[in-house]
């Protein structure tokens, strides 16, 4: 549509967006159980930490070995689990490998914002005071968080009957979806105040909705709606209109973003190895493949790198096209997986 002239940019279009962005944010948090990820076996939290690692230094020395530009060789080892909750979907969260996804996901979502933060904020102060203090107000953050979680632990331990005071277990005046909207924003009225990654702030928010009101099942099925129904489609609709289709012709667009999406699932499944002794060769495969589309924090950091001219407009129209690459190949890959080796 914006090819053709029929959707051009626009205040409110790109707001919307941004909110959709942060929506979907907001979503995934509400897919994690908090309880369950710090109750995993210690074997498969030190599994996952050992996949990130091994991920990661994969990642970044093929890209370096490729001769990439240092925002892209930044964003190659990000996770985002945003598209992984479209597959829990899809083919259920009681899949063992979603589970496992799910599991290396939430750790590494939560590197990655935290790293995504502090590159945000060395582009904008460079080094010094100034990032030392957004790094401190970070770690701050995560700290206050905790001690606040802590604490609702021992309140909705002495008083369960608060929680289904906030949110009913049958609820008929949209009192869930109030104090659900209320505490997306407030969160991500905290991280403007501290001038940290809001997406941070609407992550946290959701998984807080899932960790203490786990009771209102029914809730996450009412935020989807409004979610997948309007505000992330609108995300990537606007994702979709910043790229020009006629970028495709120009010389090393197409192969740059195959470069990208090839060092990208390649990482994650050398990463993926440290997983069969423990799932097998099917259940890695499949949770490597699931990791290997961070869509929103690789657009998130595309942008910031473009915005303040630390890439070129060929490298974002990579970097764009690489995450749809890493989609249809990662989506088609894991339904053949599923189609044939039961």
């Amino acid at each position: 549509m914006a090819y053709f002239g029929l959707l051009t940019d626009h205040e409110y279009f790109t707001i919307l967006a941004k909110v959709g962005f942060l929506y979907l944010m907001f979503l995934a948090g509400m897919e994690v159980n908090l309880k369950e990820l710090l109750s995993s076996p210690r074997h498969i939290i030190n599994r996952a930490l050992l996949f990130l690692l091994i991920m990661a230094i994969t990642s970044i020395s093929l890209s370096v070995f490729a001769g990439l530009s240092a925002i892209v060789i930044v964003s190659m080892p990000l996770i985002s689990i945003g598209i992984l909750a479209t597959l829990s979907k899809e083919y259920g969260k009681n899949e063992e490998w979603i589970k496992l996804a799910f599991i290396i996901g939430i750790l590494g979502e939560i590197i990655s914002i935290a790293s995504l933060t502090i590159i945000d904020a060395y582009i904008m102060v460079g080094f010094g005071i100034g990032l030392i203090w957004k790094i401190a107000s970070l770690f701050g953050f995560i700290g206050f968080i905790y001690i606040v979680y802590k604490v609702l632990q021992v309140i909705f331990w002495w008083y369960p009957e608060f929680k289904t005071l906030l949110i009913p277990k049958i609820n008929s005046n949209d009192q869930d979806i109030r104090l659900s909207i209320a505490l997306f924003f407030i969160l991500i009225a905290i991280m403007l105040k501290l001038h940290l990654e809001v997406a941070l702030g609407a992550f946290i928010a959701g998984v807080a909705i899932s960790t203490f009101f786990h009771h209102a099942s029914y809730l996450e099925e009412k935020m989807s709606s409004l979610g997948f129904g309007f505000l992330i489609p609108i995300f990537f609709i606007q994702v979709g209109s910043s790229f020009n289709i006629q970028s495709l012709f120009l010389e090393g667009i197409v192969t740059g973003a195959l470069l990208i999406t090839a060092i990208m699932i390649i990482s994650r499944i050398v990463g993926g190895v440290v997983l069969i002794s423990i799932t097998g060769i099917r259940t890695a495969i499949l949770s490597s493949l699931s990791l290997s589309m961070p869509l929103t924090l690789i657009i998130a950091v595309a942008t910031i790198g473009y915005e303040v001219k630390l890439i070129d407009i060929l490298t974002y129209y990579q970097l764009i096209l690489a995450t749809l690459f890493e989609i249809i190949i990662s989506m088609i890959a894991i339904k053949m997986i599923k189609q044939f080796y039961h």
